[in-house]
Formats: C-alpha cells, structure tokens, sequence
C-alpha cells in the first residue's frame, strides 16, 4: 500500500463514480464537509482492510483504533483521515462507538471470509454498513432511536445490494458474502463465482439476496418520512440509490459477472424524487 496520507487524500477522487457524493452536492457545506470527513474515514479503513499488505492490515487497523481513542481523549490524530473526523465528532456530538465498529467489520474480514446464513451476513452488517447510518443520523441531529432501528435495515440493504454487485470482485479477494445455505440449495458451486459467466444457480442466489434486500430497504423506507428538511433529502437519496439498484439488478436478469450493474444517473434521480413526493407514515 501507498502511503497511508495519500491514501486518505485519494478516497475524494474515488468518491466521484458513486451516488453517496452525489446526494452529498445538493446539502449546505457544514453537512456536506462533515460527511465528506466521514466518507474519508470509511473509505480508508476499507482500503486498510482491502488493499495493504496482507501481514500489515490488522496493525494498520488497531492503528486507527488507537488513533480513534486519541481523537475522542481530545488528542491530536496522527492519520489525516482520523483527525478529518474531528469537527463532525465535535459539532455534531457523534459517539465513538460506530467508528470503532467499522474498523472491527475489516479486522474480521481478515479472518471470516464466509457466512452460512443470511442473519449471519446480517450480523456482519452490523459492523460494516449500520454504523454509517447511524453516524449520518448523527450529523444531521436526528439520531432518535426509532430513527437508528429503520436505518439499520436501509444500510442492511444496500451493503447486501452492494455485495451483489461485486461478487466476482469479491471471490477474487477471497471472500464470499452470498450465504452458504443459499448456495447449497441453488446447487452453486463457488467456483461459479471465478468465471465471466453467470450460472442458473448463482442468478437464484443473487435474486434471493436482492429480493431480501428490496424488503428491508421497504421496511426502512419510512425513516424518510420522519425526517425534514435536508436529512430527508439526503436519506431518500441514499434509498432511492438502493431501489435503482435493485431495478439494475433484476433488468439484468442477475448477471453479475458477465457485466457491471449499476444504474443510470438518471434512473437514480428518478427514484430519489419518487421516494421524496411518496406520502409516508413517521414512526
């Protein structure tokens, strides 16, 4: 791996191809610069746990830990991605805890490469995609815990959908996130997931997933509806991401090998307007 600050300055221009900046564009800077910090953060601590030297991730790991204990002793960080968070942490009261989790959900993907059950893969979910929601709760001020709950669904979801997406990707690092019962019943064997082809069996598996996927993100969906202002915008954007996926995924037929699904520009504002004008109930 580079150098661990060059890293942390490249994941800006990573963060262009994806739809999470995108939302960021229409917020007033004091959102959008809080979670710019917090995307920084996240997409270093993935590239840590994808990315470096196989004997040097679980150092560099418990380095951000360390340095996350630093930051909230009211220390000076030592990684500009973990002193980035200081002004979000400060202003908008945000509790160390999902921070932490998000290094831990890389600290086990060293060593869990496989989960048998789809609540297993929702434990993981846990650490890898749940704590962001709560963190964007956070920054926003709107960190209710009937608030948390429906968001863990939504960001369930889209780690699921996104885990769909990157199969091939992700059988070539050695990980499979698709669950083993589901493979065994669809008769899928894992060498289905190295080829440019897409099996019968391994389109079950991923229409499984993505139906499951399109269930939770329907549960979370009246998160939006009880928010206002630019946290409404900003979670409905990251839904309607979610539900155009989902529509990429299934036009496709589940081919997830012999091409990149995602959806268009177009179809995603599409959506994000559809989720913001539904008429939903608070809870």
């Amino acid at each position: 791996m580079s150098s661990r600050q060059d890293r942390g300055n490249d994941v800006i221009s990573k963060a262009g191809r994806e739809n999470f900046p995108v939302a960021l564009r229409v917020l007033p800077r004091r959102h959008r610069e809080h979670l710019w910090a917090v995307y920084g953060f996240a997409r270093f601590v993935d590239d840590i746990g994808d990315e470096a030297e196989p004997a040097d991730r679980l150092r560099l790991l418990n380095a951000v830990d360390s340095d996350l204990l630093r930051l909230y002793a009211g220390s000076t960080p030592r990684l500009p991605a973990v002193g980035g968070l200081a002004r979000a942490v400060e202003t908008c009261v945000i509790p160390a805890e999902p921070f932490h989790r998000l290094v831990e959900a890389n600290r086990r993907d060293q060593t869990v490469t496989r989960y048998d059950t789809f609540d297993d893969l929702l434990g993981y979910c846990e650490l890898s995609a749940n704590p962001v929601g709560h963190i964007v709760l956070h920054v926003f001020g709107m960190a209710a815990p009937h608030r948390l709950s429906l968001s863990d669904r939504v960001c369930s979801a889209l780690q699921i959908i996104e885990h769909c997406q990157d199969v091939g990707e992700d059988y070539r690092r050695g990980r499979v996130y698709l669950p083993g019962k589901d493979l065994r019943e669809s008769n899928c064997e894992e060498g289905d997931l190295a080829g440019g082809v897409t099996s019968a069996g391994l389109r079950r598996v991923v229409s499984l997933q993505v139906a499951r996927a399109a269930r939770l993100l329907e549960d979370g969906r009246p998160l939006v509806g009880s928010l206002t202002g630019y946290a409404r915008m900003a979670v409905a954007g990251y839904i309607a991401g979610g539900q155009a996926t989902v529509t990429a995924l299934e036009r496709s037929a589940h081919d997830v090998l012999g091409q990149a699904v995602r959806p268009g520009r177009g179809r995603w504002l599409a959506a994000w307007l559809q989720v913001l004008s539904a008429r939903q109930t608070t809870r």
